[in-house]
């Protein structure tokens, strides 16, 4: 049965046959694509998909739409993104011609060095800690792309998340799940529960929750812009809470951040291009994996083939190794990127992938990153602009430390450098950390037609190359390809200095035949169970080239959708 495939015009056509459990498509399909004309939002939660819908049929353009839907999640979404966190754009301007990359990452306070860090027993910075902080840059980045696109005023943006924050909104499922446990880790920290736990508990699924002191902190940027998160009130009132538990924040340390515009960086996966920011995020360990993914006919191998996870699994490892080695603030430490994204480099480090056994160890670099919680969205506008936007604490609801009059917890990001000295990523005043989170564009012959992404910390690389694969290698549409059962490889639990030792952790989702798990366990690997957050988030939207129509797509294991008109 021939059937549209996401890649019909422009990358590939497929057939394939209709599953079992649907009348067209994959039986792991949770639902159709979404289709529409004139614009389209992809987002973890509904009503913040709504907003962007409403921002679009208002005339604001996609960057708008993106900004809003942002605001929505920081306050609709808070377990995963908010004011306190950092952020990362590309845009696809059909104007110019051109996709350029916004790096919204902060730097560490100027006063912390790694002296005065009481490092884990694994040699780690403390996750849930003011010595984690980094100036949080998503309010900064906004600004810089409602400059440079945007169409309606800032007050327009933010308008209706400072209406529902006021009102409060109920929590939805996953996001419901996601705060209750939490709880235990962040529920002693100064000021989490009076802004998080409403009657001393999380909100229950279907709970409202509201924040009006986020209202408030959203009024302020509204109306005095930029300079009251970087220099003014809100920027007073982090430092003051920062003095008051023992942090390292001053006032030249949010003065002194900027965002910066970046080039996007690419490679071909079979004559389609697919890009990534370049570091201090690990974007480039995705396209690393696709160079030495493409040595092998994976479509010929096919999904239910153990050679194929065994592929997709050790690439990760090899792409993961040169992650901890070289991934860094460029301005510290530029990472050789034509060296790494070289094609024979990738024939060298395929020809070093065992088929039989699961590699035991590999290069030493960073400790072990910890799963992170993240929000990304897509948006896209009746002029064919198209953003991929990631935002993030981190780890939940970040270190935990709340700014309880602003509304807000401080991200963790900072629990990512690395404490070794002389390493390309170790703390230093005014660095940026290493970077999980991660938006990417995939097209054809120089023209990006789909923005999308995975979340969740380690997740982001190899959620990004498996996607990649089940569109051009299987011929999945937009939709398939998210739902289709995934793969998550992690170091160990107690990281000891590499990036794994014996072997590291697989998880792989319940959709994974027993016969393949089997086989995958008697070539070495390690099999755990795991929650089924830790498999990312994905969201994306296409653009069909020939007719101008979107196509839609978001995560089933999350609470979003995607939504168009």
């Amino acid at each position: 049965m021939v059937v549209f495939s996401l890649l019909v015009i422009g990358l590939v056509a497929v057939v394939f046959a209709a599953g079992t459990d649907r009348s067209e498509g994959r039986w792991f399909a949770t639902r159709s694509v979404t289709v529409a004309r004139h614009g389209m939002v992809a987002a973890a939660h509904p009503l913040a998909v709504q907003v962007g819908i409403d921002v679009l049929k208002r005339g604001g353009g996609a960057v708008d739409a993106a900004i809003a839907v942002n605001a929505a999640l920081g306050f609709m979404e808070p377990v995963s993104a908010g004011l306190g966190g950092d952020l990362f754009a590309m845009v696809w301007d059909p104007t110019t011609g051109k996709l350029v990359g916004l790096n919204g990452s902060g730097r560490a306070p100027l006063a912390l060095t790694p002296d005065k860090v009481p490092a884990l027993a694994n040699g780690t910075i403390p996750p849930y800690s003011r010595y984690s902080w980094t100036v949080p840059g998503c309010a900064d980045a906004w600004f810089e792309l409602h400059e440079r696109f945007g169409r309606l005023s800032m007050s327009e943006l933010l308008a209706p998340t400072i209406a529902y924050a006021k009102e409060g909104v109920p929590v939805p499922q996953v996001i419901a799940g996601s705060w209750a446990r939490g709880v235990a880790l962040f529920k002693d920290k100064p000021g989490f529960a009076e802004v998080f736990l409403p009657g001393g508990k999380p909100p229950a699924e279907g709970e409202p929750f509201a924040n009006p002191a986020l209202a408030r902190t959203l009024g302020i940027l509204a109306a005095e812009g930029r300079e009251a998160y970087y220099r003014g009130e809100i920027a007073e009132k982090v430092v003051a809470y920062s003095k008051t538990v023992g942090g390292f924040f001053s006032m030249e340390d949010f003065a002194r951040h900027t965002s910066e515009w970046q080039e996007p960086i690419s490679t071909t996966y079979r004559g389609v291009t697919v890009w990534e920011l370049p570091p201090n995020g690990q974007g480039l360990a995705a396209l690393e994996m696709l160079n030495i993914l493409e040595r092998f006919d994976l479509e010929a191998l096919g999904r239910n083939n153990p050679d194929f996870w065994q592929i997709m699994v050790e690439a990760k490892k090899l792409a993961f190794a040169d992650r901890a080695r070289c991934y860094a603030d460029p301005a510290f430490f530029p990472a050789p990127l034509a060296a790494l994204l070289d094609k024979g480099y990738a024939a060298k480090q395929a020809a070093r992938l065992d088929m039989r056994r699961a590699a035991r160890s590999v290069e030493p670099g960073n400790p072990a990153l910890r799963h992170g919680d993240t929000t990304f969205l897509v948006t896209a506008d009746d002029r064919g602009m198209m953003v991929a936007l990631i935002q993030s604490n981190y780890t939940g609801f970040g270190s935990g430390y709340v700014v309880p009059e602003l509304g807000f917890g401080l991200q963790d990001r900072g629990a990512l450098f690395s404490l070794e000295a002389g390493h390309p990523n170790v703390l230093a005043p005014g660095k940026r950390p290493f970077h999980t989170i991660i938006p990417a564009f995939l097209g054809r012959d120089g023209m990006p037609q789909m923005a999308f992404g995975v979340m969740g910390g380690d997740m982001q690389p190899q959620g990004h190359a498996q996607i990649v694969v089940n569109l051009v290698d299987f011929g999945m549409n937009l939709q398939e390809a998210g739902d289709a059962p995934r793969f998550y490889h992690t170091e160990d639990s107690e990281p000891t200095g590499t990036v794994m030792t014996n072997g590291g952790i697989l998880s792989l989702e319940s959709g994974v035949p027993e016969d393949l798990r089997q086989a995958l366990l008697r070539r070495g690997h390690t099999l755990v169970d795991a929650n089924a957050t830790v498999f990312g988030g994905y969201q994306a939207v296409w653009r069909n080239p020939a007719t101008g129509v979107y196509f839609g797509a978001s995560e089933s294991r999350k609470d979003g959708c995607a939504m168009g008109y």
